[in-house]
């Protein structure tokens, strides 16, 4: 009995570590498709000298150059890898943890309702978010730094100290935290639902297995899947992007997340809460697209 309960251990164990693994693969691809979106978005989200994302682009291109569309690069490729790393560890988790509750409960029907796939999408939003907040704080800081000598760090490890001398790690590193859980939480709850409830009515409607869906569906339906993530989290992202780009001290526009709710919505009314949206979903569709995909063909090779 002790053996057997060894054996489950052991074989849990791995299958987690095949979603981590398979969740990293697909996190290197979000990076290196989605950085050059990104930092358009950030710049829009926090600036007013661009009217718009072309603008944002060139401006950008004709002032720092192509490689100024990888700033803080190195901090995301490392640390992105660890958060969709731990979004699909975490999911996978705690599908298979509602999957056994069903099964206890209905053992005739023991999948997941839509609702459960939206709780383990949000349970892993907000495991993720324990690495996310700092690692976007400092990626955002590195895209909106004066260019050349004017710049203010020299790198993600002199980001990091800095941010965390200023007023310590919870309140510097960590700035804009509760807005990052709450955009993480509804972001993912939606990405996982939409994801699993397109797979899961092709396999139903072509009466096929899962892994016979060809990767070209599961990259358009993780695509989909991406545009549904923003369109339903965006606001949050545009507070915690302005937030973690606030300075510090006496120079500090917002005393908190609600305070900047309330000052965005002043100064630029519901808008002000969809600048970048654009560039971000346009983003969207082939680093979701990307990620679902790596993540899917990954586990398919190493199952």
């Amino acid at each position: 009995m002790a053996d057997a309960a060894n054996d489950l251990e052991e074989h849990g164990m791995v299958r987690t570590l095949k979603d981590l693994f398979a969740g990293a693969a697909g996190g290197i691809a979000q990076v290196l498709l989605g950085q050059p979106f990104d930092i358009v978005k950030v710049r829009l989200q926090t600036t007013t000298q661009y009217s718009n994302a072309l603008e944002a682009a060139k401006t950008i291109y004709q002032k720092e150059g192509p490689l100024a569309f990888y700033k803080g690069t190195l901090t995301p490729l490392i640390g992105i890898g660890a958060c969709v790393s731990v979004q699909f560890g975490a999911f996978h988790e705690a599908r298979r943890r509602l999957e056994a509750y069903n099964t206890a409960k209905t053992p005739l029907n023991p999948g997941l309702s839509y609702a459960q796939y939206y709780a383990a999408g949000a349970f892993a939003g907000v495991a993720n978010s324990v690495i996310s907040g700092p690692i976007e704080h400092v990626r955002i800081r590195l895209q909106t730094q004066p260019h050349g000598t004017a710049r203010l760090y020299s790198g993600p490890l002199d980001c990091v100290k800095k941010l965390s001398a200023h007023e310590g790690v919870l309140k510097g590193l960590y700035r804009g935290e509760a807005v990052t859980v709450l955009r993480e939480a509804q972001a993912y709850g939606v990405w996982f639902l939409a994801f699993e409830y397109m797979m899961n009515a092709d396999a139903a409607r072509n009466k096929i297995d899962r892994k016979q869906i060809p990767s070209y569906k599961i990259a358009f339906y993780g695509g989909l899947a991406g545009e549904a993530l923003w369109l339903a989290s965006y606001p949050f992202d545009v507070v915690k992007s302005k937030m973690q780009s606030d300075g510090f001290g006496d120079n500090q526009k917002f005393r908190g997340m609600n305070d900047c709710f309330r000052q965005t919505f002043r100064a630029e009314g519901l808008r002000g809460f969809w600048k970048g949206i654009g560039p971000t979903l346009l983003r969207a569709m082939p680093v979701s697209a990307g990620t679902f995909a790596v993540v899917e063909m990954t586990m398919r090779a190493i199952s």
